[in-house]
């Protein structure tokens, strides 16, 4: 008889230590720059394109340019010079060896790429906040060994007033143009990082899920390593993103304001609080999460921070995706 209730006791605490020990397991914390809107070029990437010496044109262009031209980071290679009125020397040539030219990254005409800004049609004086903001370390990534950033802080801390100014002006009278063709999708093509940081198709049909991201790529990729101006990017996200982002940017989500009351209707800005519409998917969410962590922290994503920070990783995509779905 004693056994036996030894037994039972002895099932009974084993019970109760499973009981008080069966934790729930949080779930893993949401990584502070994700791989898919923060691509980084790996150490192992082949040089960039290599140059044959063929001179390479674009059909409606008079230019000719080697890709070694394309790729010198001192000199803006302009295909359509005729397209804009001329480009300020910081943004045509930049100053070696720090400042680089400010429309070899984001194009002569402002469009930008994923992994660095569309400056065309940004008010002029939120351009000069944010290189203030870089000078002074309060815009930093959460990716911080990531080069477009580096280069931006290097640029930031050697240009002068004058340049800023300059360039600042220039871009924001470039028209800012549709660029970014969002779609929604379970399936999407497999991808890699190129040269530039960014994401790219890999040759061939082969898809792979979604899941929780925004693939951002190239719609041509022969064009934009040419750096062809009028070659804009897809952005596949998940499906549901942009009505579920609609929702939040015109009705706010509990205690978030709506964005279209501080960046207009239809986000496309109220002076001097930039565009959002029609921008990159990747580039804003990297905004978002940057200010949500507090490592981008100047004037305006001081403000912005106490509101992404009651956003989900989800619902900033879903924002972002409808932004860059809605014509600039």
């Amino acid at each position: 008889m004693d056994s036996l209730k030894s037994v039972w006791l002895g099932l009974i605490l084993a019970a109760s230590v499973g009981t008080c020990c069966a934790q729930p397991v949080p779930e893993p914390a949401p990584p502070r720059a994700p791989a898919w809107a923060y691509p980084v070029l790996p150490s192992t990437a082949p040089p960039a394109v290599p140059d044959d010496g063929v001179k390479h044109t674009l059909a409606g262009s008079r230019q000719a340019f080697t890709r070694a031209e394309l790729f010198d980071l001192f000199t803006a290679h302009d295909w359509f010079p005729e397209s804009h009125p001329p480009m300020p020397a910081v943004v045509v040539r930049g100053r070696p060896p720090e400042v680089r030219a400010c429309g070899m990254c984001h194009y002569p005409n402002g469009q930008g790429r994923p992994e660095n800004a569309a400056l065309a049609g940004l008010p002029a004086a939120y351009i000069v906040q944010q290189m203030q903001d870089y000078k002074a370390g309060l815009r930093r990534s959460a990716a911080a060994h990531a080069g477009p950033h580096l280069r931006m802080v290097a640029a930031a801390t050697h240009v002068s007033d004058e340049e800023v100014q300059a360039a600042a002006a220039y871009f924001a009278a470039q028209p800012y143009r549709p660029w970014i063709t969002v779609v929604e999708a379970d399936q999407v093509p497999l991808t890699q990082v190129v040269t530039g940081s960014m994401w790219a198709a890999m040759p061939g049909t082969a898809r792979e899920p979604i899941g929780q991201r925004i693939v951002e790529v190239p719609q041509d990729l022969g064009l934009t390593e040419l750096r062809d101006p009028r070659s804009g990017f897809m952005a596949y996200v998940p499906p549901g993103s942009v009505s579920r982002g609609r929702q939040i940017a015109l009705q706010g989500e509990g205690a978030v304001l709506a964005c279209v009351s501080c960046h207009g209707p239809d986000l496309k800005g109220l002076d001097p609080i930039p565009p959002l519409a029609g921008r990159s998917a990747q580039y804003l969410y990297r905004q978002l999460n940057d200010m949500r962590l507090g490592v981008r922290a100047g004037p305006g994503a001081a403000a912005m921070r106490g509101f992404i920070g009651q956003l989900s990783p989800q619902d900033m995509m879903a924002v972002v995706a409808y932004a860059a779905s809605l014509p600039p």
